[in-house]
């Protein structure tokens, strides 16, 4: 499961703030590469939100969030308190329309919350106007950045083509940085079911071959992953080493 992250004081003074025509160019090259410098998916998220703010003109806060069908909305990443409390009291059993649409458009947009349905819940919070922008999307599953702003109307055309353009370098980053985890994973799945093996078979004397097939009939006997089966094996062999 993602780590969820609030982040403080900027951290990324050197982008301009709106950036437009070539300085626009530039500022998403920084961004970009900021973002593939962070190294894990969570951290993806939490320079993700961070960087919104400062290209996506008008925006004033931002999170990112999960939307999963008959779940509601997990917020995973967000600029300050404000958006989680907005992305909580939004989020329930049943999202707001205006996040369903996400499973069929990959923008939406919300001029006035006080006036077009969008209820209380934002503009109790001082929240106006909403920006959505798809991230991922699979039959199950929505990854959304929504910038907000205190404003009505304050997201127009040119603030959804600076949203496109960014969160389509967020989704570059955030499936590179899955990828180097799972094979980070998976190195060290390696690693320790090789180290089980060479404990079973000094054990019971039996070869590599032996030993490996001996952990797959133990970890379907017992319902559970051969992985953590593997975990279980080492750790008790250091306890009693």
């Amino acid at each position: 499961m993602p780590k969820r992250f609030v982040v403080a004081a900027s951290e990324f003074t050197d982008l301009p703030r709106f950036p437009v025509g070539v300085e626009l160019a530039e500022a998403l090259t920084k961004a970009a590469r900021r973002l593939h410098e962070t190294g894990t998916a969570d951290n993806t998220l939490r320079t993700a939100v961070e960087l919104a703010v400062h290209l996506m003109p008008g925006a004033e806060h931002a999170g990112i969030s999960e939307i999963e069908r008959g779940s509601g909305r997990r917020t995973l990443a967000w600029t300050d308190e404000i958006v989680r409390s907005a992305e909580v009291r939004t989020g329930g059993r049943e999202p707001h329309p205006d996040w369903e649409r996400l499973w069929t458009t990959p923008v939406v947009r919300i001029e006035d919350t006080e006036a077009d349905g969008a209820g209380n819940a934002l503009s109790d919070l001082g929240l106006r106007s909403a920006l959505s922008l798809r991230l991922r999307a699979d039959r199950r599953r929505l990854t959304v950045l929504t910038a907000y702003a205190s404003r009505p109307r304050a997201f127009d055309e040119d603030a959804t083509r600076v949203g496109r353009l960014f969160t389509a370098h967020v989704s570059i980053a955030l499936d590179s940085a899955t990828v180097r985890e799972q094979l980070t994973e998976a190195m060290r799945t390696r690693d320790l079911i090789g180290q089980a093996t060479g404990i079973l078979m000094e054990r019971m004397t039996i070869d590599a071959a032996g030993a490996f097939d001996f952990l797959v009939k133990a970890s379907q006997r017992e319902n559970v992953k051969l992985r953590d089966l593997a975990r279980r094996i080492v750790d008790a062999n250091h306890a009693s080493g």
